[in-house]
């Protein structure tokens, strides 16, 4: 469970974005979306290594500038 404080004279609308922020970086919905369906081990372990790839392409273009 989330719980925000909130501050005295605190503009709701600045604590509700601290909530979803908060809310985005625990991954709740990604878990869930993921449990919708049943991936292959195998599926799941290529899209890692897919990412993996690009990220490392990235960074050896930055480091190359």
């Amino acid at each position: 469970m989330l719980i925000i404080p909130v501050k005295e004279g605190e503009n709701i609308d600045r604590a509700l974005k601290r909530f979803k922020r908060k809310f985005d970086r625990t991954k709740t919905m990604r878990n869930l979306r993921s449990r919708k369906q049943f991936d292959k081990p195998s599926v799941v372990k290529r899209a890692q290594n897919i990412k993996a790839a690009y990220v490392q392409k990235l960074r050896t273009q930055e480091e190359v500038g």
